[in-house]
């Protein structure tokens, strides 16, 4: 995993899959100390996506919201490219509609917020071929502009305060999330979301 941060994702996967060699990549050495507390068996290294020290390595690679944190999004594809082996697999997951901006991409430091358009021709022109393509959160996006726009409306507001979420809210919008997430197993790609889904495999 591309930006692994304290292993959570990694962690997940281990539980479901124990037998699986585990690689995690972070450029915060803060981030790796409580991953390796998750993961004590996996390999846990500090490195700049854009330098990857491996080629040919991985049979699949997973960059869960990160391309929209680096400048150089390009150059971290060709490098994830340039460490898959020959088919292996690329998933990715960025926020979605540049029309979301708001303090919130501001306060969590985001370049860019993508397109459909843009994702999947920055992973084509890296060297991948795109498998699949879904928007997610898409139940939740109308209430995503509302907090958007609402925002914008109230100047000094706390920009992390759309990230606070009551407790039942949060698991009334949990249930939505695995309601989508249901749908995308079946096969269905949602054409519309917060956030967009790409899983591809490395040509050749």
């Amino acid at each position: 995993e591309i930006g692994c941060g304290t292993g959570y994702v990694l962690g997940q996967l281990a539980a479901v899959r124990p037998r699986l060699r585990i690689c995690g990549s972070e450029i915060f050495t803060r981030g790796l100390h409580y991953a390796s507390k998750r993961l004590p068996d996996a390999e846990l290294i500090q490195v700049d996506a854009r330098e990857l020290p491996y080629r040919d390595e991985f049979d699949a690679i997973g960059a869960f919201d990160v391309l929209e944190h680096i400048e150089e999004d390009c150059k971290v594809l060709e490098e994830m490219c340039a460490a898959l082996k020959v088919n292996g697999l690329l998933i990715v997951t960025v926020p979605q509609h540049q029309w979301l901006w708001s303090s919130v991409d501001e306060y969590s430091h985001h370049v860019r917020r993508y397109s459909e358009k843009e994702l999947n021709s920055k992973i084509c022109a890296a060297g991948f071929r795109i498998v699949r393509s879904s928007s997610f959160v898409t139940e939740l996006l109308p209430l995503m502009v509302a907090s958007r726009w609402g925002n914008k409306s109230n100047d000094g507001e706390d920009d992390s305060a759309e990230l606070e979420v009551p407790l039942i809210i949060n698991r009334a919008l949990y249930f939505i999330m695995y309601l989508e997430q249901s749908l995308i197993r079946l096969g269905l790609n949602l054409p519309i979301g917060g956030s967009r889904l790409v899983v591809a495999r490395k040509a050749g």
